[in-house]
């Protein structure tokens, strides 16, 4: 079936193969650094916002925390991440990078960079900013329904 004969049903097939090749191509880069796919996606996650606790940092990543509680384990004991005491609850921590987590986030950025240049390949600059708002809209869309689904106690 062609896409564009089809739009409503060969775009959620379509964005999933996207997403699917795009992953593919990023673990190939990322292979050389040892890194499981929960380890690098933790820490650029911590890299957009330090000081989150685990359970909220697996609740983003759609991890169980126990899977998130032995990734983070692994990334402390590679001196990537720290645990530091939440000053708002003696119960919790908090987590942080360490300088030695800097130099190898440049790299997966430096991965991501190249990933997402093969990806686009093809498309001019506008084409490009086009497609990441368009993207952001949907997005944007679909959290304003799953927001109203739960003000209304919805569970479909």
């Amino acid at each position: 079936m062609d896409p564009a004969e089809h739009p409503q049903r060969g775009f959620g097939f379509l964005l999933k193969d996207v997403v699917r090749l795009m992953g593919r191509n990023f673990e190939r880069r990322i292979v050389p650094l040892g890194m499981t796919q929960s380890q690098w996606r933790a820490l650029l996650r911590l890299a957009r916002k330090e000081g989150v606790n685990q359970a909220s940092l697996a609740e983003q990543l759609d991890i169980r925390p126990i899977s998130m509680t032995q990734t983070i384990d692994r990334l402390q004991a590679a001196g990537l991440v720290e645990r530091r005491p939440d000053p708002d609850d003696r119960r919790a921590v908090r987590l942080y990078l360490t300088e030695a987590a800097r130099p190898l986030l440049r790299q997966i950025d430096g991965l991501i960079a190249a990933t997402l240049e093969e990806a686009l390949a093809g498309l001019s600059e506008a084409a490009r900013h086009q497609l990441v708002e368009q993207l952001a809209r949907i997005k944007e869309n679909l959290q304003q329904v799953e927001a109203a689904r739960m003000e209304g106690g919805q569970d479909e």
